[in-house]
């Protein structure tokens, strides 16, 4: 095969490889979508190093922006979409016709995830890392101002995290406070949804020299305190600065770290809410139940993003009220979809939040 699609497939762990496939044919139910832009994040960077382990070739991605190249008629009718329009997807996708996928809710019946499908898998493009990829009739995409450069819309994944994680799983009102554990793009996302969603003081955490240029724009984007958690305690900061009351919701973000869970317990209120959004890959050490039981706490384990926060999010890219632009620090051609993803874990001299791929 000489012409075709060009994707990057991972075959096996830090193994990218530029392949090409055939257009596939678009029915009366499905569409096809040209990627001008793919968002990465960290599970992005599990799924290359292996530590999340896939059993098939994958094209990779699961945060495109791009144009309708086509479209059944059936499913022009139900999305409200023509060749053209500027979309941004929701990450899973289902049968498209169960109770579930009615309500943009979960898959009851055969639920799957763009990035995670396998290529042997007609007709093979389901992952962002494409020039092309193929829409399903269970996708469900969310039409998005076509004035938007991609590479912004491409935070709409993030900062859904954001909305669902700081705002839908606590349930944030007006006027609450609220501690973001780890400033990466999903900790300053929910920066950005806390701020949008009434809270009244935000205080984020980091670590030193490594999350300084993080921790200066958490401040930039709302964040009342920004913590250096190798310098300083950030549970005493918190309650120092809350009247030794603590904060109604903590978020942590951070991957693979213990100790903030336990930072959790202790900067919450009493009747407060912890969320935990941060992989960790092991059982927390010295978990105190007893603690959160005697002072009311509620724990909330967060993975997914809802549709309402996905909508939240493209609300808040279309107001253009935020400087969002401040997010995006890194974007690679297509070929250099592997260095994108080690980027965002490498620091360096321009440490990473938001990267692109733009095929």
């Amino acid at each position: 095969m000489t012409t075709g699609i060009r994707a990057m497939v991972l075959r096996e762990p830090d193994r990218l490889e530029l392949e090409l496939f055939e257009r596939p044919r678009i029915g009366d139910d499905d569409a096809l979508l040209r990627v001008e832009a793919c968002g990465i994040c960290g599970t992005d960077a599990e799924v290359l190093s292996g530590r999340i382990p896939l059993a098939d070739a994958v094209i990779p991605g699961h945060e495109p922006v791009g144009r309708i190249e086509a479209i059944g008629p059936r499913a022009a009718r139900r999305w409200k979409l023509a060749p053209g329009d500027r979309v941004v997807l929701e990450a899973d996708f289902g049968c498209g016709r169960c109770l579930g996928c009615l309500d943009a809710s979960t898959c009851l019946v055969s639920p799957g995830t763009f990035g995670f499908v396998p290529t042997k898998t007609a007709p093979a493009l389901w992952g962002g890392y494409a020039e092309m990829l193929y829409l399903p009739p269970g996708a469900v995409p969310h039409k998005i101002d076509a004035r938007i450069e991609p590479r912004i819309a491409a935070l709409y994944n993030a900062l859904g995290a954001g909305f669902a994680w700081a705002v839908a799983a606590p349930g944030l009102r007006v006027g609450d406070t609220v501690a973001i554990f780890g400033p990466g793009q999903r900790g300053l996302a929910c920066v950005l949804a806390a701020r949008a969603a009434g809270a009244t003081r935000i205080f984020v955490t980091g670590m030193g020299a490594r999350d300084a240029a993080k921790l200066a724009l958490a401040r930039e984007l709302g964040a009342e305190l920004a913590i250096d958690v190798e310098r300083e305690d950030p549970v005493e900061r918190i309650r120092g600065a809350t009247g030794g009351a603590g904060v109604d919701v903590v978020v942590d973000t951070t991957p693979h770290a213990a100790q903030p869970v336990l930072d959790a317990v202790r900067a919450a209120r009493p009747g407060g809410t912890i969320v935990l959004a941060g992989l960790k890959g092991r059982a927390v050490p010295d978990f105190p139940t007893d603690e959160i039981a005697m002072r009311r706490l509620t724990v909330r384990g967060v993975r997914a993003v809802d549709h309402r926060s996905f909508r939240q999010a493209i609300g808040l890219i279309e107001s253009r009220r935020l400087p969002l632009e401040r997010l995006h620090t890194h974007h690679y051609p297509l070929e250099d979809a592997a260095l994108a993803v080690r980027t965002l874990t490498a620091g360096g001299e321009r440490p990473a939040i938001a990267i692109t791929v733009e095929p």
